[in-house]
């Protein structure tokens, strides 16, 4: 099959274009990498301020976070005896107690999103149906992370 001059023209005009797309889309990446060498220039006090930043948070290894509060009572026996029924029936599950005259509180697990400490709760809803989710202040990195 002969293509005629015209033809021949369309198709390399096409591979031109094609060409000349590939050129100018390397022209533009190797453009915009190398703009993102930004250079910053920050006043000496800013820089001893942002450092002491950094060492405060290094130096605070608690969190605030949301844990399922499952139990509360005045009783200390009755929530330690809380704590070992749900570590019997819930194993894998952190649980501990806290203490704020003149309660204490039984909660479980270590979030650090209210969205994950509904997941526990609606699973826990059966056996506990007066849980809810409770903000914590003081809630350890390790906890939430898992190490």
């Amino acid at each position: 099959m002969k293509l005629s001059k015209q033809g021949c023209s369309q198709l390399e005009l096409s591979k031109m274009k094609r060409l000349g797309l590939i050129g100018l889309l390397l022209v533009v990446l190797v453009s915009w990498c190398s703009a993102q060498n930004v250079l910053v220039n920050e006043e000496d006090a800013i820089s001893r301020m942002l450092d002491r930043h950094i060492q405060s948070n290094k130096s605070n290894t608690f969190v605030q976070g949301w844990r399922v509060q499952i139990f509360s009572t005045s009783d200390r026996g009755k929530v330690e005896n809380a704590k070992k029924d749900f570590l019997q029936n819930n194993p894998g599950i952190p649980v501990d107690w806290t203490h704020s005259k003149p309660y204490y509180r039984l909660r479980a697990g270590a979030f650090s999103s209210k969205l994950e400490a509904m997941r526990l709760l609606n699973r826990l809803k059966r056996d506990y149906p007066s849980a809810f989710p409770a903000k914590d202040a003081n809630i350890s990195l390790r906890e939430i992370v898992g190490l």
